[in-house]
This record gives C-alpha cells, sequence and structure tokens, in this order.
C-alpha cells in the first residue's frame, strides 16, 4: 500500500518529495512490481496537492523507468533498478556540464562576438518583418486562440497542411498520426520518455546532435555511437551494435546531417531499415534541417511509411527560435500515446504560435522566404569553402546545402584545444568533442558559414594554420 510523506515546509519540492518517497518503496520492495498506483485525482485528494504536481510526480516516475503508464488503466510500478543503473547518471551529468557549458556560451555571447560553430541563422538573416505582419494580422482577428488551451495533437488546420509538405517528401500520412510540438527538442524528448528507460541501449550518429545526447542521458539511456560516414551510418558498424546490444531505438538524421553536413544514400537508408527490422528497434528520423535542403534526397518515413520509423521536423531553425513549432509523425498507436505523453507533460502547445506559422505557410510568404534563403545560404557556403580551402582546412564533405561545414586542420589531433586560443580572438568554436555520444577527442570542427566570412576569424585561423605540426602533437599527447 502507498504511505509517503509530504511535508510543505520541507526544503525539497513537493515533486522531489513524491518522486523520492514512491521511488523508495519501489525500490524497497514495499510497492510490489505490477502494484497500481492511486489516480491523479485519489493522490491528489489524499495529500491536498494540485493535481499538476501528481501528475509531474507520475511523469518523472515513468521518465526513470519506476512506473510505466497504461493507456486508459492508469499508473503500474515496474521491477526495481538494478544498482549499475543508478550509478549512470552521475557520469551523464559529468558529461553533460561539458555541453551546458557549449550551449550556454552560445546563447550568452557577447555582442561581437564571432559564433564560428553556432546552430542557427543569424538574427538579420531571419524574416522578422513577415513575422511580424502575420503577427498583427492573427492578433486581430476575433476569436479565443489568445487564450485558450489547444488540442493535444495540435492545431488541425495546421496538421492537415503538414499533411500535404509530407506529400512532398513522398511521404504519406493522416492528420491525426501528427502532433504538434515546441520544436524537435520536444518531439525527440516525448519519445525518449515513451521509448527508452534507465539502462536501455540507445543508438545514435557519431558524431550527431549534443543535445539529444545530454538528454538521453537524463533518461539514463546507454549511448552507442555509430561512425557518420559521407554516405550515411557505419552499416557494419551500426549491425555489429544492434547483434551485441539489442537497441531499442536509433535517433538519426538522414539529410544534412548535423554536424556533418552529410545526406544517407538511399542504399544506407534500405540497410538501416533491414536491420531495424532484423534486430527489432525503432528508428526516429531527425529531419530538422529540412527546409534547407533543395534536391531533395529519399527519407526514411517515406521507404518505411511507419512501420518502425517516427519522424521528427521543427521550423524553428527557419522561421522562429522563440515562436517554436516542430512536430513528430508515427504510426496511429504510436501518435495516440505520444500525445498522452504531451499531455501529461506539458498539457498543450501553443495553439496561437500554431495559428501564426498556418497563416505564414498557406499564403505563400514562407516559401518566398526560403527561396531568398537557399541562394543566400549558397553564397555563404561556398564563399567558406574556397576561404577553407586557401587556409588548409580539410573538409567531411562538401553539402550541397545547409549552414555547417565539418572541418579538420591536419597538424591538430584534438579541436578542443583550440578554443582557448579562439576564445581570447573573440571566437566561440564548437569542437568536435562535444558532438561525440562519449565526448571522445576529435580533430573536427563544426563552422556555420553565415558567420565564415568575419575577417577575425580568417585571421585567427590563418594563424592556426602556421603554428607548427610539433606543438598541437604534444599537446596532444599530453
Amino acid at each position: 500500500m502507498l504511505s509517503i510523506k509530504v511535508d510543505p515546509n520541507d526544503s525539497r519540492s513537493l515533486v522531489d518529495q513524491i518522486v523520492a518517497g514512491i521511488s523508495r518503496q519501489i525500490e524497497e520492495r514495499c510497492l510490489r512490481p505490477g502494484t497500481k498506483l492511486p489516480s491523479i485525482r485519489k493522490l491528489a485528494e489524499s495529500y491536498a496537492i494540485s493535481r499538476f504536481t501528481v501528475v509531474e510526480s507520475y511523469d518523472r516516475l515513468v521518465a526513470q523507468g519506476y512506473l510505466e503508464a497504461r493507456r486508459g488503466a492508469g499508473f503500474f510500478t515496474t521491477a526495481p533498478r538494478e544498482a549499475p543503473v543508478r550509478h549512470a547518471p552521475s557520469q551523464g551529468q559529468k558529461h553533460n556540464e561539458e555541453l551546458v557549458w557549449l550551449v550556454r556560451r552560445l546563447l550568452e555571447a557577447r555582442e561581437g562576438t564571432v559564433l564560428a560553430g553556432g546552430p542557427w541563422l543569424p538574427n538579420e538573416w531571419m524574416d522578422e518583418a513577415g513575422i511580424r505582419q502575420s503577427l498583427s494580422a492573427l492578433a486581430r482577428k476575433s476569436g479565443t486562440h489568445l487564450i485558450e488551451y489547444g488540442n493535444p495533437f495540435g492545431y488541425l488546420p495546421l496538421r492537415e497542411h503538414l499533411v500535404l509538405l509530407l506529400s512532398e517528401l513522398g511521404i504519406t500520412a493522416r492528420a491525426s498520426q501528427i502532433v504538434l510540438t515546441h520544436g524537435t527538442s520536444q518531439a525527440l524528448d516525448l519519445i525518449t520518455r515513451h521509448f527508452v528507460k534507465p539502462g536501455d541501449a540507445v543508438l545514435v550518429d557519431d558524431p550527431g546532435y549534443y543535445n539529444l545526447f545530454g538528454s538521453l542521458r537524463l533518461h539514463g539511456a546507454k549511448l552507442l555511437g555509430v561512425p557518420r560516414n559521407p554516405d550515411g551510418p557505419d552499416i557494419e558498424a551500426l549491425e555489429r551494435l544492434a547483434a551485441e546490444h539489442a537497441p531499442r531505438i536509433y535517433f538519426t538524421q538522414s539529410a544534412l546531417q548535423n554536424p556533418t553536413g552529410t545526406d544517407m544514400s538511399p542504399r544506407a537508408s534500405f540497410r538501416v531499415l533491414q536491420l531495424a527490422e532484423q534486430y527489432d528497434f525503432l528508428v526516429v528520423e531527425d529531419d530538422i534541417f529540412c527546409d534547407f535542403q533543395i534536391r531533395k534526397t529519399p527519407r526514411l518515413a517515406a521507404l518505411d511509411q511507419f512501420n518502425r520509423v517516427i519522424y521528427a521536423r521543427s521550423f524553428s531553425k527557419t522561421f522562429s527560435g522563440s515562436l517554436r513549432v516542430g512536430f513528430l509523425v508515427a504510426g496511429q498507436a504510436i501518435a495516440d500515446d505520444l500525445a498522452d505523453v504531451k499531455m501529461l507533460s506539458s498539457i498543450t502547445s501553443s495553439q496561437f504560435v500554431e495559428r501564426l506559422l498556418y497563416s505564414m505557410l498557406i499564403d505563400g510568404h514562407y516559401r518566398k522566404f526560403l527561396t531568398r534563403l537557399h541562394k543566400r545560404l549558397e553564397e555563404a557556403r561556398l564563399g567558406a569553402i574556397h576561404a577553407f580551402e586557401r587556409l588548409g582546412l580539410q573538409l567531411f564533405v562538401e553539402p550541397e546545402a545547409g549552414m555547417f561545414l565539418w572541418a579538420r586542420f591536419a597538424h591538430v589531433e584534438d579541436a578542443l584545444m583550440l578554443t582557448k586560443s579562439a576564445e581570447s580572438h573573440g571566437i566561440v568554436l564548437a569542437p568536435g568533442v562535444v558532438f561525440r555520444p562519449h565526448l571522445q577527442p576529435s580533430p573536427w570542427m563544426r563552422f556555420n558559414v553565415t558567420t565564415c566570412d568575419d575577417p577575425a576569424l580568417h585571421r585567427w585561423l590563418a594563424h592556426i594554420a602556421a603554428r607548427p605540426k610539433d606543438e598541437w602533437g604534444l599537446q596532444a599527447a599530453e
């Protein structure tokens, strides 16, 4: 029988107290596996607390692997976690500290700082005037969209329009299979909350998206890096990891992969899906840079049609980093479950912002902006490639589109060693180490082509290129 202590005078939050009390009873087997917990309403009434407090507590316990949510039935205890899993987050937290450092440096950079590896477009490249115009028009419309909660799945007309956009990629889906989110980050978080339990093996790209790695560590996942080749994942390594570790899921990007800028070849795509079927794991296709691509390449979701693929995408990079709208698409049963997770963790997404994006999509404004953006990015990318060639930087590939270049100096074995020198020149680098699942040393760096025409960056790169090879080799060995 559940018996916990909730003290309003305790220094810990009510959520922390509930989570600690229930998890302790599960670990001590006072609550046996499969025990049904009180409903959200009943527990709230029993301890005179709000239902939102109970929802957050239960949701956190689900994420930590202590509870499982059974649709229409309630919350049930799972078997207590093994000791090694309880210790895993401490190492993950250590790794996450370095990722948090980088993200904060990017977000809090002083004016005049060159964000050489920044993850977004410069403000002046964004369509602020268009957003203001559509925002003003939407605000003047009568209705309750300014104040009311939306549907857990998101604004229906936008989802119906996304069905048309997906069809341009060969992806067939119904509006009911689409769940709108606060950017791709929330979409990936909902998937992780639902599918990944502490200790689960999870496949990720290496190098790959550092924020995803940090989130997976917070959930206690065991990260397995799949080396990224110019044509996609290393298939032999993927099969070896799948056979050895029985992963639950594989998070990857098939187009304009971050940070390498590579596209997955049709052959690699087919093999990924074959291995997913053979070794029984799901594939999450993060297509956040879709709108940067001019020549569309095959998507895993188009080949699979949501048998094993969950598709995630966002407009945050091109529409607005503040007014964030993303979405996920999955088979109907999975979409329903993920909508429930969204409702438990954040109630709904912003109907107002979803309406704003919808108005910009249907009036053609967004497509015109993308046409201008593609041309501007192409000029910046070609300029950066030519400059890097003159400076002796090696490119992993020459991307056809997008804003990232993955580059290195031949005489530098660990790009992390360059960060202090860059900082002293007012430059923030994105060294390859932070893009690796376990922060392994890397000679590579991510560059954002929109900042690569800065004279200060060129002077610093020339300075590094002229430094003797032995100096960097000795430092790397140390």
